[in-house]
């Protein structure tokens, strides 16, 4: 039976084509908002970090109705490093809208969440967004999505897909582009007419497959997902089970159920096939699991989620400053926050060590460990961080692997010979490249995870800010050999105190400074990059001796370069495998493993 008042969509895409601004202009125009509400813009992104940074994070569930038609919207995360999301959300729709920059054309993540779409079979609504661009060029981009649909083996049936023209930033979608351009409509029409409506047996027992978690403060977990046979109702009691862990069976009781209605959650008492809700008040519940009637239990089969290919070590802050700045300091407050943000991150991992002050931390990259450092520091976390690290696996025969990445790279033709040369130095192989047109060259390279980690300041400083660079994991291949990270060392605090001009003035000549004059310092912390390959102990709380001739202040005014003020994927970037990032609410402050000096050059010396 199918259930002709609904459909079920993915939006999904490359970072950055438009997905989230295409929502919202379907919340909008499907009367989601009232007349005069004010509504702010990427209203999807509900999270700080996802306004700021203008990338989707979580994948988020919004339904709108048009024509007496529920359609339910799924705006799934654009980045690599959250692929986990989307290859989950896929599960519970019945077709996917695929953003396309008019522009850009196909890009990395574009494949991948194509190929995810297309094993699925999935059929797939072709929108060419930013129709509105200058450089727009959507003729030849249809025609290399096309040749994407082909390299994916597409079947005959995909790859007669429906092509939709749209600009989401003006409002409006065209099913040609001669049309004269209005409103949302075109669109609307072809996710009815072409996304099929769900099917399933609502006689048959229960089975809802859980494809996301929320967690709210109050409720605890909430699991979100598609009912597939049957009917759920308040109060009834069900089974979770898993199809991945037999031995999961635990009875539970349905206390609330929920379906979407444009941003909100609304209480409702049944739900029957095709509905996506979300179930709260069972607290072991998690991705994967199945709910299911008790006399039946059928759990439904699940992909295995991406392997995380990065790890760090998130440790207990111990430097002289530690405690002073944030809520949370402690081992207890640290394990708690890691375990709970496993509760709705499937992509992580958190493993204990033999110390009780320190967690190895898993994820798909350095954005997505990033991410999830940045959110417990705006939290009140204080804590350290060390080098991120691929993982690397051994093969049976003991033979050393580690994660490959695709890089693609696109730059001005002027700076492609030295984006060659120091992608080579990392382990890069090139291995096409061709012009883009409008004086761009396009490189793709095969290069291992680790040679990308601390790529992308030097990345963007190469290009003066005009490269693009889009990775995709690859697969895991033979070791490729050793890389030197940094060919410059670290100027290190020689005594704890504050810094002073005249200090920094002395050691602003041997490189570039991380601090101002003022910032409290300890023995041990970085406060700049030396110019040389070796790390330089300065006394930057130096003041100037007072002479009977002379003033202490009576010299011109010293001149400071200004500090280099780093961000925290520049901090993650730039520390060594000896050092720490110290990370409070406050303040970053990178630090050397060892801070005494006489201890640190021991250690170096063995």
């Amino acid at each position: 039976m199918k259930r002709e008042n609904i459909r079920n969509i993915a939006i999904i895409a490359h970072v950055d084509h438009g997905k989230t601004t295409l929502v919202d202009e379907l919340l909008k125009q499907s009367g989601v908002f009232r007349e005069n509400q004010e509504v702010m813009e990427r209203v999807m992104d509900s999270n700080d970090i996802e306004r700021e940074r203008g990338i989707t994070i979580l994948s988020k569930n919004t339904a709108v109705s048009y024509q007496n038609v529920k359609i339910n919207i799924i705006d799934t995360p654009g980045h690599a490093d959250f692929g986990g999301e989307v290859e989950r959300v896929l599960k519970m729709v019945n077709g996917v809208i695929l953003v396309v920059d008019a522009f850009e054309g196909p890009m990395p993540q574009t494949k991948f969440v194509l190929r995810k779409a297309l094993e699925l079979d999935l059929p797939v609504i072709v929108c060419i967004n930013k129709i509105d661009r200058p450089e727009a060029r959507p003729n030849d981009v249809i025609d290399e999505v096309l040749e994407l649909f082909i390299d994916l083996n597409a079947k005959a049936e995909q790859l007669d897909c429906p092509f939709v023209f749209a600009s989401a930033k003006n409002g409006y979608a065209v099913l040609n582009l001669e049309e004269e351009p209005e409103n949302m409509a075109p669109l609307f029409e072809t996710i009815i007419n072409y996304i099929p409506a769900p099917a399933g047996e609502p006689e048959k027992p229960l089975q809802i497959l859980i494809s996301t978690i929320d967690y709210n403060e109050y409720v605890g977990r909430i699991g979100i997902g598609k009912v597939d046979n049957g009917t759920i109702n308040v109060n009834q009691e069900a089974l979770l089970v898993n199809a991945h862990d037999a031995s999961k069976q635990k009875r539970v009781k349905i206390s609330k159920l929920y379906e979407f209605e444009g941003l909100n959650k609304v209480e409702i008492k049944e739900a029957t096939i095709g509905s996506i809700i979300a179930i709260s008040g069972i607290a072991d519940i998690h991705i994967g699991d199945t709910v299911c009637s008790v006399e039946a239990p059928l759990p439904i089969p699940f992909q295995k989620i991406s392997e995380p290919t990065i790890g760090m070590y998130f440790i207990v802050n111990d430097s002289p400053f530690a405690g002073k700045e944030g809520k949370f300091v402690t081992s207890r407050h640290l394990r708690e926050r890691l375990f709970k943000e496993l509760n709705t991150d499937v992509s992580l991992r958190v493993e204990e060590t033999d110390s009780t002050e320190s967690f190895k931390v898993s994820g798909r990259g350095e954005l997505h460990l990033s991410v999830l450092i940045e959110n417990m520091r705006r939290e009140g976390y204080e804590f350290s961080v060390s080098k991120a690290e691929v993982l690397y696996k051994k093969d049976e025969r003991g033979k050393l692997s580690e994660p490959m990445e695709k890089a693609y790279i696109d730059v001005p033709d002027e700076f492609t010979g030295i984006i060659i040369e120091k992608l080579s130095q990392r382990k890069g192989e090139l291995q096409t490249m061709f012009p883009t047109g409008s004086g761009y060259t396009r490189l793709e390279f095969s290069i291992p995870s680790r040679g990308l980690i601390g790529y992308r300041g030097e990345f963007l400083t190469d290009t003066k800010g005009n490269g693009i660079m889009n990775t995709v994991f690859d697969d895991y291949g033979s070791y490729k050999g050793d890389i030197q990270y940094r060919k410059q060392g670290s100027l290190i605090a020689f005594e704890t105190g504050e810094a002073i001009a005249y200090g920094l003035y002395n050691a602003q000549e041997r490189g570039s400074l991380f601090i101002g004059p003022g910032e409290k310092v300890y023995a041990g912390m970085v406060i700049g990059q030396n110019a040389k390959t070796e790390d330089i102990e300065v006394n930057v709380c130096k003041k100037k001796q007072l002479t009977n001739t002379r003033a202490s202040g009576s010299d011109e005014a010293l001149r400071l370069t200004p500090k280099n003020d780093l961000t925290l994927e520049q901090c993650l970037e730039f520390i060594d495998t000896d050092e720490l990032l110290e990370i409070t609410p406050k303040n970053l402050r990178i630090r050397k493993k060892i801070l005494d000096p006489t201890l640190r050059k021991r250690a170096g010396r063995n």
